[in-house]
């Protein structure tokens, strides 16, 4: 099953990648993770790392790609049972409303979007934390 989630808010496009681009911050904005093991201080495509979360889980993951100037990554999370999902992140300026009514560049503020893919129920389950997840991402 393939998920899409998107979500906006007031930090910079820079402040919300960086929030992705180093590991070690993932605490500070995803509730769900309680702590990264990663080799990094930055993403880096093909390295491996293990995310800490509730309750003593430990989810194995490696990087599969890192596009900085886009501003977009991918990695295949190992969860237990042999199960796996494939999550790919972007993050870009948000849109603001013209005068027209419609939507401008350049506005303060980012959209961030996440798509998981994977076994249905665990793609479900995981939305709701990952929707809170991307809006603190987000927030200043």
């Amino acid at each position: 099953m393939r998920l899409r989630l998107t979500a906006t808010g007031r930090a910079t496009p820079d402040v919300a990648w960086e929030r992705y681009a180093r590991p070690a911050l993932w605490p500070t904005w995803s509730p769900q993770i309680v702590s990264v093991d990663y080799p990094a201080a930055r993403l880096v495509a093909g390295t491996s790392g293990t995310v800490h979360g509730w309750f003593g889980l430990r989810l194995s993951f490696t990087v599969d790609e890192v596009d900085v100037a886009a501003r977009t990554w991918a990695w295949t999370v190992r969860a237990p049972l042999g199960i796996t999902l494939r999550l790919h992140h972007g993050v870009s300026a948000r849109p603001a409303p013209s005068r027209s009514g419609g939507t401008g560049a350049g506005a303060p503020g980012s959209r961030t979007e996440l798509e998981s893919d994977g076994f249905a129920p665990v793609v479900l389950a995981y939305a709701p934390l990952a929707q809170i997840a991307l809006q603190r991402l987000v927030t200043p």
